[in-house]
């Protein structure tokens, strides 16, 4: 441990004032209840790297519950405690952080979740995954600021190193090896070599990861702001195969996702299941289908990958010029958005991308002026006629064969003469 670092210029210019004053309030409570009280991880990171980053993770050599309970009597916040954990999450105001009791874990085997039991903030810190997130701030007021780096996360930080811990991280926890991929190519920085060698090794334990696991670090990775840069590099590893050998990451694929960002900047990013849509439009039926089964796509991903491939079968169609408008929206509606959005960008093809950006903007808010009732009035007959017709008055007035409800009126009674 250092006993001579201390963070707390980088706590005053880098954090908010009341989030500097809630961890300083946490310090003395702890202090008060003879317990030791520490920032952790990322943000800790990220100070150093001057960074922004508001997710406080706070460990107490003690009990975090209790210290929780005690903090969130002052704050008008909402207190969630997780006891099988010795967990708890305070939510105030803009803010939340995050408390847990230090802990050492050892792994039953490869892939299983950790058993884990009390222990002491160096034994909490040696659970972690690299080095850069193994470094605490001491929040205690004799100590406010002083920096904890058991392990030389703060030389890796200035040398722009991701290094592992110890050569069976990758065999206990695979997943492990996308967050190596996340922070080397968020940050910029490189895979120490033996860490690279690791990673290379541990591919095959990526095998016994669970689904939900694996789809959790890659929809980590599509909430990157660059996040075609992690698959990139996933790709060139052979991680990203891992989650299906079809899968890709090239030129091509990454400038659809920056188009993908322009088209959402600078209110939002791209939903997850766009990324996922078009990571997957060039995969056959059954590749897509592989994919959803062995990471267990929540519905609505799942959703957006099936009718993005489907809807890549009308492209073809959809590039002809001077495509009839009602034809066009035949050959689209019933598309999720997300899936008329990836093929917009992804086919290739101007025209399709413009027939699909006009039912999106116009066709699809084209209604008939007449409704069902109307057309009984008029005479059709109760039955499956009457969604045949509106649909054929819909399609005449895409068309401009018809523009009042005149017109629509008509039309029908001309069609009941045939």
């Amino acid at each position: 441990m250092s006993d001579k670092i201390n963070l707390a210029h980088h706590i005053r210019e880098r954090l908010p004032e009341d989030v500097i004053a809630f961890i300083r309030r946490a310090g003395e409570v702890a202090g008060r209840r003879q317990q030791r009280l520490y920032l952790v991880g990322g943000v800790v990171r990220d100070l150093l790297l001057e960074r922004h980053n508001l997710d406080l993770d706070l460990v107490v050599e003690g009990d975090a519950v209790k210290l929780a309970q005690e903090l969130a009597a002052d704050l008008p916040g909402k207190l969630t405690i997780h006891p099988r954990f010795r967990t708890a999450r305070l939510a105030w105001s803009r803010y939340s952080a995050d408390f847990a009791t230090a802990r050492a874990e050892t792994y039953a085997r490869p892939g299983a979740l950790p058993e884990v039991k009390p222990g002491a903030i160096v034994d909490d810190l040696a659970r972690r995954d690299f080095t850069i997130n193994t470094m605490a701030v001491e929040l205690n007021p004799n100590r406010f600021g002083e920096l904890i780096d058991p392990r030389g996360g703060r030389s890796d930080l200035d040398n722009k190193l991701v290094r592992v811990l110890h050569v069976n991280s990758f065999v206990d926890d695979a997943t492990r090896i996308w967050r190596a991929v996340r922070y080397e190519q968020r940050l910029d920085f490189r895979l120490e070599p033996k860490t690279l060698a690791l990673v290379e090794q541990g591919l095959v334990w990526l095998d016994v990861i669970s689904g939900d696991r694996l789809r959790h670090e890659l929809e980590s990775v599509l909430k990157e702001e660059l996040p075609e840069k992690c698959l990139s590099r996933a790709a060139g590893l052979g991680v990203l195969g891992k989650l299906n050998p079809s899968l890709r990451c090239d030129d091509w694929l990454a400038e659809t996702f920056v188009q993908a960002r322009e088209r959402y900047l600078p209110d939002a990013l791209p939903p997850p299941e766009l990324y996922i849509a078009l990571l997957g439009y060039r995969l056959t039926v059954d590749e897509a289908e592989k994919l959803i089964s062995s990471l267990r796509f929540p519905k609505a991903a799942a959703r957006a990958l099936r009718e993005t491939i489907a809807l890549k079968e009308n492209i073809g169609e959809l590039s002809v010029p001077g495509l009839p408008p009602g034809r066009v929206y035949e050959l689209v509606h019933g598309y999720g958005p997300t899936a008329l959005t990836a093929n917009s960008l992804a086919a290739g093809s101007a025209t399709a991308a413009d027939h699909i950006e006009l039912y999106l903007n116009v066709l699809r808010h084209v209604h008939p002026a007449l409704s069902g009732d109307d057309l009984l009035k008029l005479g059709v007959p109760q039955g499956p006629r009457i969604k045949e017709i509106l649909q054929a008055l819909r399609e005449a007035r895409l068309d401009g064969r018809v523009t009042s409800k005149k017109e629509e009126e008509e039309l029908v009674r001309n069609w009941g003469k045939k």
